[in-house]
């Protein structure tokens, strides 16, 4: 018999890499989702079935927060991810053999803005604000189960770099167009991961049974806004970018349905844990990110 994994919420682009991946191994993928082809969230018994005998269970689901903060999307945004949470949680409980280790999808949005000093798992400040709510609920939802047989883990994952997906679309449209310079003042961090080195963290972590708690995912070496920029037009040989300062942002964001945190919040987070248990990024600066995401 195949060793099973289950995906909550596999059907995003991080999802779809996750499935792709996994399947490449020789497991059996089982995805919980809304789309009729998975297994129905509103289908308890059926979610305590795929679980049960699984080795790993990934929770990435969540509305995303490329979106207006308005009262419905933020409402939207918080309960879907802790409604999902709370059920999986609830269907470990009714398990007879239940998932040997639970990972479940936090944000290192959790962090305060930071232009001083970086933050890590065991210094790093939390933050205030809708963003920073959202996350310490999800890790609170997800830490409020203990189980004997399954360890759990929350990664605080940074924005996820890989081709054709992601935010990889709108910042090349953004360059591609003449647009690339600096976002703001150009000086907030940019924390990122490639794509596979998640997926290679999420292996690295389930071979480790000694591991469990919260890690950051984020590659080791961060930029500014205006490195991130200024190598995007580098790598697509675009010599020019107008800069957009903050209220041209604030503007576009409205007509463009998304709110500017996600380009102007000063994102500095280093994978401590990870670098200390000995884990090794392949893409571990962005000039090599760069160059497999938008040239390979």
């Amino acid at each position: 018999m195949k060793k099973k994994i289950v995906l909550a919420g596999g059907t995003g682009f991080i999802g779809q890499f996750f499935e792709r991946e996994f399947i490449k191994l020789g497991y059996d993928v089982i995805i919980i989702s809304r789309r009729p082809q998975h297994v129905s969230w509103e289908n308890e018994k059926a979610i305590v079935e795929a679980l049960n005998h699984a080795e790993l269970l990934i929770n990435l689901a969540g509305k995303s927060v490329n979106c207006r903060y308005n009262e419905k999307n933020k409402r939207e945004i918080m309960n879907s991810r802790l409604m999902t949470t709370n059920r999986l949680g609830e269907a470990i409980k009714r398990c007879t053999t239940p998932p040997k280790l639970w990972i479940n999808s936090s944000t290192a949005t959790i962090y305060r803005h930071a232009e001083d000093r970086p933050m890590t798992e065991l210094d790093g400040e939390i933050g205030s604000g809708f963003s920073v709510d959202v996350a310490t609920s999800w890790e609170e939802a997800f830490f409020s189960f203990h189980f004997p047989n399954t360890r759990q883990i929350a990664l605080r994952i940074a924005i996820v770099l890989g081709k054709n997906g992601g935010v990889m679309i709108p910042y090349r449209n953004l360059v591609k167009f003449g647009l690339g310079g600096n976002q703001g003042t150009g000086h907030q961090k940019f924390s990122w991961i490639h794509v596979e080195d998640l997926f290679r963290i999420v292996l690295f972590l389930q071979n480790r049974q000694d591991l469990e708690g919260v890690f950051n995912c984020s590659a080791p070496h961060p930029v500014t806004n205006q490195e991130l920029m200024q190598n995007l037009r580098t790598v697509m040989n675009v010599s020019f970018g107008f800069p957009a300062p903050k209220w041209m942002l604030e503007l576009g964001s409205i007509f463009i349905r998304t709110e500017t945190e996600l380009v102007l919040k000063s994102r500095w987070v280093l994978p401590d844990r990870l670098l200390k248990e000995g884990f090794s990024f392949t893409y571990d600066t962005l000039d090599k990110t760069l160059e497999d995401v938008l040239l390979a």
